[in-house]
């Protein structure tokens, strides 16, 4: 549950987000007027700390925590130590991927993945986390069924030491049309088949609904039909990866109640750039819009 909502901060919120039009004309998407918004629990919200820039880490620990997250995406092992000062949970690791263009659909890479996931798999568990990232990698001509094969046997180096610790490898669905020309795991039947293929609940897929949205739609029957590959969730407005808004095409209340039916208990993390100078204040309304 969150900590109550500074009146003033309420207010600016209000301004930031709807520079001063009617609450009323924004129906779901409205911001609550109660002095205290208690969040209902069924969700468990993140945020990605590179797409709230300019905020430092310290103050995005310490603005997230107003508005009741409590988790970040995407941090190395070089800044847990400043989460961990301000008590907060790293829900997506990152630090041993080579990018998101080499990965693990090209062997040349193989060596040099399986060295760094080697050195942060324990690193990882030694923090008291359980996610961390790959990519596939751009395709740079490669067909489906050899980057499939490629990555399972990539994968499958490091799968025995990130069961050993309890790590789960999560590879991320990414759109291939608008933000990542060429990038191989691009459509949720070709992750689904490749998580088939190595058959372990310690390798998942990170389902990005901005992403899957661009690249194929029809995000909520294929939560309801494969959640159970899914192991991780991002979410943004489209067009334009900004906030979860009336300007954008993505309605985001049925999909979390998706998501929340399927018995999803890991997080959902916000990776959306807010047009707000207030950041604190997007997100603030991206987790009520996202609060089911």
């Amino acid at each position: 549950m969150t900590k109550p909502i500074d009146p003033g901060r309420r207010e600016s919120f209000k301004k930031v987000l709807f520079g001063g039009a009617a609450l009323g004309s924004l129906s779901s998407l409205d911001w609550k007027e109660e002095e205290t918004f208690q969040l209902k629990g069924n969700i468990n919200h993140g945020v990605c700390a590179w797409s709230m820039r300019p905020l430092s880490l310290d103050e995005l620990c310490v603005g997230i925590k107003t508005v009741g997250v409590h988790a970040i995406d995407l941090i190395g092992p070089d800044n847990w130590e400043t989460l961990k000062k301000h008590d907060i949970h790293c829900s997506m690791c990152n630090g041993a991927e080579l990018g998101i263009a080499d990965g693990f659909n090209h062997t040349d890479f193989h060596d040099q993945l399986e060295k760094n996931y080697t050195e942060v798999i324990p690193l990882v568990a030694k923090a008291g986390y359980k996610n961390l990232i790959a990519f596939s990698g751009n395709r740079k001509g490669m067909d489906d069924e050899t980057g499939l094969k490629n990555c399972e046997i990539g994968i499958k180096k490091i799968l025995g030491l990130a069961e050993k610790h309890g790590v789960i490898i999560q590879m991320e669905l990414l759109n291939s049309r608008v933000d990542h020309k060429d990038y191989m795991c691009d459509k949720s039947a070709w992750g689904i088949e490749l998580c088939k293929r190595i058959g372990s609940e310690n390798f998942k897929l990170l389902f990005d609904i901005y992403h899957m949205q661009i690249d194929e739609g029809d995000i909520i029957r294929t939560i309801r039909n494969n959640h159970q590959y899914f192991g991780h969730y991002h979410t943004a407005g489209n067009p334009g990866r900004n906030e979860l808004d009336e300007n954008q095409e993505i309605y985001y209340p049925p999909i979390m109640k998706a998501i929340a039916e399927s018995g999803f208990q890991g997080y959902v993390s916000h990776e959306f750039i807010p047009k707000s100078e207030d950041k604190i204040a997007a997100l603030a309304q991206a987790v009520q819009v996202c609060d089911v």
